[in-house]
């Protein structure tokens, strides 16, 4: 995880004005990838104290509408936001506790954005979400499936 003054920075080379909720956001992101907005929140505020969630939910729109953030929300699952942007990577998830890991594009340059029809669309993002047993659940034998 990024140093308090490189999250600064980030803020600052987004045009966000560096406020103590948006750093302690930023950093429980890329310390906790793919957490959900209430993951979020608790870990903010066991930083800062008290922080009202619309607050919160302020600082991630804002995270996000900036560039530092992206949000995700994999079928079935809550908002979730990670700090990897810039590419167009995907997403598994656990068909039985919900983890999630990021994936790159299988082949070169984002093979995937090369539709077969784009119906005149200007597309410049594709989704993909592989579901599967985690390490853990396929270990443990989990029958219990989302």
């Amino acid at each position: 995880m990024p140093v308090s003054s490189e999250l600064e920075q980030l803020l600052r080379g987004a045009s966000l004005r560096v406020t103590r909720p948006r750093v302690a956001a930023l950093g429980a992101v890329y310390d906790h990838p793919h957490a959900d907005t209430f993951s979020i929140i608790g870990l903010v505020r066991d930083e800062l104290g008290e922080v009202s969630q619309q607050a919160v939910y302020d600082v991630l729109r804002a995270l996000t509408d900036g560039g530092l953030l992206r949000r995700i929300q994999p079928p079935g699952s809550v908002a979730r936001y990670e700090s990897r942007v810039g590419d167009n990577h995907h997403h598994v998830v656990c068909r039985s506790c919900g983890a999630i890991a990021d994936v790159d594009c299988a082949v070169g340059d984002a093979p995937c954005l090369t539709p077969a029809d784009d119906h005149g669309f200007a597309i410049d993002e594709a989704e993909v979400v592989y579901r599967g047993l985690c390490p853990e659940c396929s270990t443990e034998g989990v029958s219990r499936v989302r």
